[in-house]
């Protein structure tokens, strides 16, 4: 009995090595696929400009697609676009940076009054349930949350004075980023035609995965892109009107939650009530009208704004976008958090277009 099941594994395993091992379509993609990890990982120090222009041209490559069938010749839609994208660069770096830079030290330095207001709310909500909690103890936990929050703010102050040092490096980022950008758009065709003469021949199957994760990447990302912006925009508008506090800091807060789906609009919840009840407090007026504008917001955002941009929506189960997140987030920080669904996307692609074992392999061995 026991040397007929180690047959049958063996047996399966003789066959999985002889379906994937002698296929070259499958070696090719798999040695593409560990050549690209190690190059990144490896070279990501002293190549990111290259990274970032690579990144910001394959987004901007669908502008330019969309233009070139309405009839525009490609070089004149290349001019076009890259027109535009300088001016959102300049935006961001010339406007938005400093306001949210100004905004955030602003927020930074309210923090002890901040505390000590929420630690008189709690208090005087004890007062009316003293069996709750002690006021002693809501004091250790206050003055734990504040020297956190004032060690984290420490930290960011640190990070932008340290980046200051960093300063020419950053000026040549600014320069070498979108002129490759540029370049990386216009001669596409040409870049292209020089990788493909390193590629293995017989590739094909890395083809048809390329095809499969390009419908679904492109339509994310910038889709993506499109939700941070418009749901920013959405909430600066209203956060504005309202005369609600750091409008610009949490707006700004408020786009990025969409990045980590699931956790990032609780997470971004706290900051945006928390500055709406230190303004106003928890029973006006002005606080309940941020806090049904918020959710009507963040409904919307869920009910109407993410079906319409992604329509394609990549098919993938919570807990593998979770796992993604924590994984590529635990590897490459911010970047890998945005880049997690896209990259699970991949590996999904990879999964499924890779040689299987036949049916009669499988009956067999099990």
């Amino acid at each position: 009995m026991t040397s007929q099941a180690d047959f049958s594994y063996f047996d399966f395993l003789k066959n999985s090595l002889k379906r994937i091992l002698p296929n070259s379509q499958a070696m090719a993609l798999l040695i593409i696929i560990l050549l690209s990890l190690v190059l990144v990982v490896s070279l990501s120090d002293f190549l990111m400009p290259v990274f970032a222009a690579v990144v910001i041209a394959y987004l901007l490559e669908g502008l330019v697609q969309k233009a070139v069938s309405l009839k525009i010749p490609r070089l004149v839609a290349v001019h076009m676009v890259f027109i535009g994208f300088i001016a959102v660069f300049g935006f961001l770096i010339f406007i938005l940076i400093p306001m949210l830079s100004e905004q955030a030290f602003a927020f930074v330095n309210h923090l002890p009054e901040i505390i000590k207001r929420i630690q008189r709310e709690i208090i005087r909500m004890l007062e009316l349930y003293p069996q709750l909690l002690s006021k002693e103890r809501v004091k250790e936990i206050t003055l734990i949350i504040q020297e956190k929050l004032l060690s984290y703010g420490q930290e960011l102050v640190t990070m932008s004075a340290a980046s200051l040092v960093g300063i020419m490096t950053a000026i040549v980022y600014l320069f070498l980023v979108p002129m490759m950008v540029f370049f990386f758009l216009k001669d596409k065709s040409i870049i292209v035609g020089w990788i493909g003469q390193f590629m293995p021949r017989d590739r094909l199957l890395t083809q048809n995965v390329w095809m499969e994760v390009n419908s679904q990447i492109g339509n994310y990302i910038r889709g993506k892109f499109a939700e941070i912006i418009i749901l920013m925009s959405a909430c600066y508008i209203t956060f504005s009107s309202m005369n609600l506090n750091y409008a610009v800091l949490l707006s700004f807060l408020v786009g990025l939650s969409v990045i980590i789906p699931y956790v990032g609009a609780t997470l971004v919840t706290i900051p945006v009530l928390g500055v709406a009840f230190f303004q106003w407090g928890l029973t006006t007026d002005e606080f309940m009208y941020v806090l049904i504008a918020y959710a009507v917001i963040q409904t919307l955002d869920g009910v109407v704004l993410v079906p319409l941009l992604f329509s394609e929506a990549v098919n993938l189960h919570p807990v593998a976008i979770i796992v993604a997140i924590l994984f590529f987030g635990g590897l490459w920080g911010f970047w890998g958090v945005f880049f997690a669904i896209p990259l699970a996307t991949v590996v999904k692609a990879v999964i499924g277009a890779w040689p299987k074992v036949e049916d009669s392999g499988l009956n067999t061995a099990f």
